[in-house]
């Protein structure tokens, strides 16, 4: 328990500020659990999903034991991602222990040199494995949890080797509707490059936070993230003007505008009944993906859950663009 606190008032103040596209294994980023894409892609506070250790590994715990997840996402661009997850007590005294992996295929390329000429094809995959544990501070509501990752990333025959690791910290209680959290994603190094440059982990510091209705079947989602970046938005080439002479000004993005782009919202109905339905909106990826004069619908997601028995099945449809959406799959059984 002592080594867990340590962890977190190691943690230096100076890490790199980073957002998408200015770091390597992106992927890690990507939600691949059908429950948590429904909920708008950011969310960190599901306690009884098996799957949610990958995002924050401070929600372990031993209701988790012999629940096993696979999950199937058909990313954009015809991207295939899949992942599994599977929690096992070790005893009393130890607790629960998450283990997991994580597996995005990119496809296969036609290979060519610097003439022109055709060399062959070739693949490229990322793949991450990640083990993860949390403690309850004695005497508290606080959860502390830890998840180390191995990563490895293959483009033809070049090839790259990761390690990382989540930190976070957990605020419930049976009594309260309220939780909270603290999570530091991606903490880590590139050890070995595809060539000769080293790259930075896609780091991020997020907060997450849900919130159940006593008298109504609906629990609440807010999360806010990269909170370690201001500065997160990204000019919409829609939104671009050009002027008498023909020159292009890009988009001006204002202060509550930036803001929101770090804003999550999700809702979900009957969270404890058999049946159960999602609704997410992903602000970021609403105004980076608008177009004008034309409503896209980006960012909004939805979702439903079936369990029957020892099995539950959830689906979440993901809109991106009117011409590019995602479907997540996930199946969890609990094998006890």
């Amino acid at each position: 328990m002592k080594k867990i606190v340590l962890l977190f008032l190691l943690i230096p103040l100076c890490l790199f500020s980073q957002v998408g596209g200015e770091s390597i294994y992106n992927f890690l980023n990507l939600s691949s659990s059908a429950r948590q894409a429904a909920l708008g892609g950011k969310v960190y506070t599901l306690l009884g999903d098996v799957n949610q250790p990958f995002w924050n590994p401070a929600t372990i715990n031993e209701k988790m034991n012999g629940n096993l997840a696979v999950n199937y996402l058909n990313y954009l661009a015809d991207l295939n991602m899949g992942s599994a997850s599977y929690a096992f007590k070790i005893n009393d005294k130890i607790g629960t222990i998450q283990t997991g992996i994580n597996y995005i295929n990119y496809g296969e390329f036609v290979g060519a040199n610097e003439d022109g000429d055709e060399t062959g094809n070739f693949k490229a995959f990322d793949l991450a494995y990640s083990i993860g544990y949390s403690k309850q501070i004695s005497n508290t509501n606080l959860y502390l949890g830890v998840n180390i990752k191995f990563i490895n990333s293959v483009i033809e025959n070049y090839s790259s080797f990761g390690f990382g690791a989540d930190l976070a910290m957990l605020y419930r209680s049976e009594e309260a509707p309220l939780v909270l959290t603290l999570v530091f994603r991606n903490l880590g190094h590139q050890i070995t490059a595809y060539d000769e440059i080293k790259e930075k982990l896609p780091f991020q510091i997020d907060l997450g936070a849900s919130y159940e209705l006593q008298n109504v079947p609906i629990t609440w989602f807010f999360s806010l993230d990269n909170l370690q970046k201001w500065d997160i938005s990204v000019s919409n080439p829609s939104n671009s003007t050009t002027d008498i002479d023909g020159e292009m000004t890009d988009e001006e993005i204002s202060f509550l505008n930036n803001a929101i782009r770090h804003f999550t919202l999700g809702m979900e109905l009957f969270s404890k009944n058999n049946f159960n339905i999602q609704l997410g909106y992903n602000f970021r990826r609403s105004k980076e993906l608008a177009l004008v004069d034309k409503r896209t619908y980006a960012g909004l997601t939805a979702g439903f859950g079936i369990k029957w028995k020892k099995i539950k099945f959830n689906y979440a449809f993901s809109k991106y663009h009117p011409v590019s959406n995602s479907s997540t799959f996930s199946l969890q059984i609990n094998l006890k």
